[in-house]
């Protein structure tokens, strides 16, 4: 890795390479949606079991379970968690007061939650007010993280816990719908997103957090889609997601703090590596066990507390690998390019949302609709279109890296 690279990421030292490969690889893998490309290589070899597998792992599962894809968003509640842990270290550092450092982070908040809508309103003609995003999520989390960020560990694992005791609590004791509930109606009759017994307290668009948005979203205005269809007052969402899972997600975010946190102890390497992989894998252990005697189950849409658990776990597992290879053994080059693009996320976050659609449309304007499958052919053209404009998106940031661009929120 370039001597450039390095001091870029000490812009505000102490700063891990790990924590940015890791942000700059999920982000990459953001991108990367396999719907683009995939479904010409399975139709080519249709009995190929890896295929298969890869297509399951790049989508995210209709309830219960986890694949690849649904990790992307708890890794992002990770980062910002662990992240601020050392952005806290840096300005206490730096002299800045707490009423300073309050400011920014209501500031944060309000622009993460405002971003976040601006995004989602692309398909409307006027302001889409929805809350499930990630940006609003991190965004109404984000200055209760930040208070609980100057209290002690073990007050921040006291709240962790009763985070995820109260938000259980609230699901396992709110009563289950009648017989007469019409599931269908609200896209819950789907095969797999209904449970038996007393998991049954955690389905589809079936428990408080459903109910909470039926009455939180419909104070906003419903606009017209873009197709001129009035999608009318909110009744559900078709997948199941809530604003209350900001609450949880929360929780997501303490778990990244204090791995941030615990990585900023004066311990040898070896004992802080340890120990992060042995709570990670403790932590996913007790969601399974949770799931398995159907207390609560595993499922990302709502944020259970065992989803939290389990994601929280493989996220400590990836960033102590990480940590441990980038940052203790210095096997640095091969993460450069994460690195370029971690050290701009809400950049490459808004781009891949404004600048996808742009960048393939042009590419076939400019160099013809079947260039990449004459190429590679019909069942890997699509691929490499879509390596191309993932290579032309990291060129932006790239440029940004060359000339110390980076923007912050």
């Amino acid at each position: 890795m370039s001597d450039d690279v390095i001091e870029t990421a000490r812009i505000s030292s102490p700063r891990l390479l790990s924590l940015d490969s890791y942000r700059g690889g999920v982000m990459l893998l953001m991108v990367f949606s396999s719907w683009r490309w995939l479904p010409p290589i399975i139709g080519a070899y249709p009995d190929n079991s890896f295929l298969i597998w890869l297509r399951g792992q790049l989508l995210h599962l209709e309830w219960a379970g986890c694949t690849i894809w649904d990790m992307i968003q708890p890794s992002f509640m990770f980062m910002v968690g662990a992240s601020l842990a050392f952005s806290m270290k840096n300005r206490i550092s730096a002299g800045q007061s707490g009423r300073q450092m309050l400011s920014h982070a209501i500031r944060r908040a309000i622009i993460l939650i405002l971003l976040g809508v601006f995004l989602r309103s692309f398909a409307f003609q006027g302001t889409y007010w929805t809350f499930e995003d990630v940006l609003t999520q991190i965004g109404l989390g984000y200055v209760p993280l930040f208070l609980l960020a100057s209290r002690s560990i073990k007050f921040q694992c006291m709240v962790l816990v009763s985070i995820l005791v109260g938000y259980w609590a609230l699901f396992a004791l709110w009563p289950l719908p009648g017989p007469e509930y019409d599931y269908a109606a609200v896209s819950a009759d789907k095969p797999g997103v209904r449970f038996n017994g007393f998991a049954a307290h955690w389905d589809k668009n079936a428990n408080p957090a459903h109910y909470f948005d039926r009455w939180f979203l419909n104070l906003f205005p419903r606009p017209i889609r873009n197709d001129g269809v009035v999608i009318g007052p909110f009744h559900h969402h078709s997948g199941g997601y809530h604003t209350l899972s900001f609450i949880p997600s929360l929780a997501t975010m303490l778990v990244g703090l204090l791995a941030g946190q615990w990585l900023q102890v004066k311990k040898q390497e070896r004992l802080k590596i340890l120990a992060l992989l042995t709570a990670g894998l403790i932590s996913m252990a007790v969601a399974e066990g949770m799931e398995l005697s159907g207390v609560c189950p595993i499922v990302k849409r709502i944020w259970t507390p065992s989803w939290v658990l389990f994601s929280g776990g493989i996220c400590l597992i990836v960033l102590t690998v990480l940590y441990a290879v980038i940052d203790v053994a210095k096997w640095k080059k091969w993460a450069y390019p994460l690195v370029v693009v971690g050290l701009n996320p809400i950049t490459f976050y808004v781009m891949s949302w404004t600048l996808v659609d742009a960048i393939n449309s042009n590419m076939r304007r400019h160099l013809g609709p079947k260039f990449f499958n004459e190429i590679a052919g019909e069942a890997f053209g699509p691929l490499l279109g879509t390596l191309c404009m993932v290579v032309i998106l990291w060129l932006v940031t790239y440029w940004m890296y060359r000339r110390k661009i980076f923007i912050r929120i």
